[in-house]
C-alpha cells in the first residue's frame, strides 16, 4: 500500500512540474507578445512626424512639393499634415494639445507661447532680413494717414502676443510715440482685415500675405516700409516630439530646409504653390513671394539664441509675456547646431 502511494505521489509531483513548466512557458510567451506590441507601437509613434501648418509659409509649400514627403518615406517615417490654422495662436494651441508636432510661426508667438507654459522647444530658424516687406502697419487707402506719428489718438488692429502687436510698438518706440498714445484692438487676421475695410479700426499691423491681398485687392496701402527690428521665423517643435522622437524630428526640419533653399532658386514655383493653396491671384502671390523673400532655415547657433534672448527680455519688459524666457534652454534637444 505504501509503494502504491509512493508511485501516485510521484506521478502526482511529475504532472505538477509538467503543468508549473507549461504555465512558465506560457507567461513566458505572454510577456514576450506584451513586449513585442508595446515596441510595435514605440517604434510606429516613433515613425510618424505631424507637420501643423499656417496658411502660406513653407510647410504648406512643402507639401505641395512633394519632397519632403519622399524623403521622409524613403526613411520609414511617416508625415501628417495638421491644418490650415489661421494664425501662430491656434497652430500653438494645437501642438499644446499633442496634435501636431512640428509648426511654423514667427519668433514674438512662439516666445509667448513658451513663456505662457506651453510645452515648446526652438527648433530651426529663418534669419532676419531687414529689408523684407513682409510686415507692415498699413491703412485705407484714402485714409489721411500718411506716417506713423498721425496714429497717435487712432484705432490700430493687433494680434495679442504676436508679430502685429510686436510691429506696432517696435514702430512707435522708434518714433518716439508712447504707446499709450495708440490703441490696440485685439483682433484675429480674419476678423482685422474687415474692421480695417469698413473702417473700425483706423490702421492694422500684419504681415504677408493679408499685405498683398489688402493693397491689391483692396487698395490698402503701407505707412511703413521694412521693420524696425527683423523679426525671426521659427519652426516650433513639441517639447516631447523633440524628446520622445529626435531623429523623424531632426529630418522633417532638415527636409523642410531643403525645401526653402529649393523655392529660392524657384521663385515662380513658389508663386504658383501659393496660388493653388490660398487660391489668390497670380499678382498677388508673386507680390507675396517677393516681400516675403528667401525661405532659409538654418539650426539656430549662439548669436541666434542671443538675439532671440534679446527679444524675450524686450517683451518683458513691455509686459507682453507674463515671464522670463530662457532661450538657450528652449532649443529642442537634437543635438545640432548651426554655423553662421
Amino acid at each position: 500500500m505504501d509503494k502504491k502511494l509512493a508511485i501516485a505521489a510521484s506521478f502526482l509531483g511529475l504532472l505538477a512540474c509538467s503543468c508549473s513548466q507549461q504555465t512558465a512557458t506560457n507567461v513566458s510567451a505572454k510577456s514576450d507578445t506584451t513586449s513585442n506590441t508595446v515596441s510595435t507601437k514605440t517604434t510606429e509613434k516613433n515613425n510618424v512626424i505631424r507637420l501643423g501648418y499656417q496658411k502660406g509659409g513653407i510647410i504648406p509649400l512643402a507639401r505641395q512639393r512633394g519632397e519632403l514627403e519622399r524623403q521622409l518615406i524613403a526613411q520609414n517615417i511617416k508625415v501628417e499634415w495638421i491644418g490650415p490654422f489661421d494664425r501662430c495662436a491656434t497652430l500653438l494651441s494645437s501642438l499644446n494639445g499633442n496634435r501636431a508636432d512640428i509648426g511654423g510661426c514667427g519668433d514674438i508667438p512662439s516666445i509667448s507661447g513658451i513663456a505662457a507654459g506651453q510645452p515648446l522647444c526652438i527648433g530651426s530658424v529663418q534669419r532676419p532680413r531687414p529689408n523684407s516687406l513682409g510686415n507692415a502697419i498699413l491703412v485705407r487707402g484714402n485714409s489721411p494717414i500718411q506716417k506713423p506719428a498721425d496714429l497717435v489718438g487712432k484705432k490700430v488692429a493687433v494680434n495679442q502676443g504676436g508679430a502685429g502687436e510686436y510691429l506696432l510698438l517696435k514702430v512707435l518706440e522708434k518714433e518716439n510715440i508712447p504707446k499709450e498714445k495708440v490703441q490696440r484692438v485685439y483682433l484675429s487676421p480674419n476678423d482685422a482685415a474687415p474692421a480695417l475695410y469698413q473702417g473700425s479700426v483706423d490702421a492694422w499691423a500684419v504681415w504677408e500675405p493679408y499685405i498683398s491681398i489688402a493693397e491689391l485687392e483692396h487698395k490698402a496701402r503701407r505707412i511703413t516700409t521694412t521693420h524696425p527690428a527683423p523679426t525671426y521665423g521659427i519652426l516650433i517643435v513639441r517639447s516631447d516630439a523633440a524628446k520622445e522622437n529626435p531623429v523623424a524630428v531632426k529630418v522633417a526640419l532638415t527636409a523642410l530646409s531643403e525645401d526653402g533653399e529649393w523655392l529660392n532658386q524657384n521663385t515662380s514655383a513658389a508663386s504658383d504653390f501659393l496660388v493653388k493653396e490660398l487660391k489668390l491671384s497670380d499678382a498677388v502671390a508673386k507680390q507675396v513671394t517677393k516681400n516675403r523673400g528667401p525661405e532659409s532655415y538654418v539650426f539656430p547657433n549662439g548669436e541666434d539664441v542671443a538675439n532671440l534672448q534679446k527679444t524675450a527680455d524686450w517683451l518683458l519688459e513691455q509686459k507682453i509675456i507674463p515671464q522670463k524666457v530662457d532661450i538657450a534652454a528652449s532649443v529642442c534637444p537634437l543635438g545640432t547646431t548651426a554655423s553662421r
